[in-house]
């Protein structure tokens, strides 16, 4: 397994992977497939020295992906980012996740990081289970936020403030 940067030609597989979970109604609050197209500015967006996409790769196939999103879109905010972790149907239960979370809290220092955020619905026990067991915790609840078809659904905010290693 190999952790690296996206690049452009990955976004068919990142898109795939993500529009795999929405289905399940656990990890997206997206109701509907996206297309590679309406991902395009998002994918733009990243930076791999600020705010990267890393995909990671078995033999060549893109198991799993992890991305940095700036929180709230202000200055004060910089050190602060939402991770967002999807995985192939196929790898799901293999260690993935917990290797692009812990390469996340890894990198975290030299990307100017200092406090990583996961949003993540209360029902989605896997995921809630998985940032627990590396460290983060519970710090908001948001009763009943979303929607999924028909059934009102809750949002734990799990949070870790990463300590640079002097």
């Amino acid at each position: 397994m190999k952790i690296r940067d996206a690049v452009e030609t990955d976004l068919p597989a990142i898109v795939k992977i993500y529009n795999s979970t929405i289905p399940s109604r656990m990890a997206t609050a997206d109701l509907e497939p996206i297309s590679v197209e309406s991902r395009r500015s998002w994918f733009d967006q990243h930076s791999s020295s600020s705010r990267p996409i890393w995909v990671i790769e078995d033999d060549q196939a893109i198991a799993g992906w992890l991305s940095f999103q700036s929180f709230y879109g202000r200055p004060a905010y910089q050190a602060t980012t939402e991770l967002s972790l999807y995985v192939d149907p196929a790898y799901r239960r293999c260690g993935i996740g917990r290797q692009l979370l812990s390469q996340a809290i890894h990198q975290s220092p030299s990307l100017g990081l200092k406090t990583l955020l996961g949003f993540i619905f209360a029902h989605n026990q896997p995921s809630l289970q998985l940032f627990e067991s590396l460290g983060f915790q519970s710090w908001g609840y948001l009763p009943q936020v979303a929607e999924l078809d028909g059934v009102e659904r809750d949002l734990v905010i799990m949070g870790l403030r990463i300590t640079p290693l002097y």
